[in-house]
């Protein structure tokens, strides 16, 4: 017999999971006086860490994003939620819009968490 154990990732967003889109509208911004704003990778991850655990009202998750958000509307990236228990979840953020140098952007999570590596 095989059991399943909920993940810390997948517990952490169970809450709102049932909304489909975990976060709406979440904001960043940086100032660079030229053409195209970016969102620095590590702004980016601390962000989300924010939002999520401001929405789930649970401690901040540990986020990694890849690379920088250019803020152009429909950029994506895929971060990474790490739980302590080792489990992950992709954590997809896409560009919604852009004022001035301010990047607005949805963060949703993946439907299913992956087991922590043995």
């Amino acid at each position: 017999m095989t059991t399943t154990r909920l993940s810390a990732a997948a517990s952490i967003l169970s809450a709102v999971a049932a909304g489909g889109v975990l976060l709406v509208g979440c904001s960043g911004s940086v100032s660079i006086g030229n053409s195209t704003p970016k969102l620095s990778a590590d702004k980016l991850a601390t962000t989300v860490s924010e939002k999520l655990a401001a929405t789930t009202g649970r401690p901040k998750p540990h986020i990694a994003c890849p690379e920088d958000l250019v803020g152009k509307v429909g950029n994506t990236t895929k971060c990474k939620l790490t739980a302590d228990d080792g489990s992950t979840l992709g954590v997809s953020v896409k560009v919604t819009s852009v004022d001035d140098d301010q990047i607005n952007f949805d963060v949703k999570a993946d439907d299913t968490a992956s087991p922590a590596a043995n």
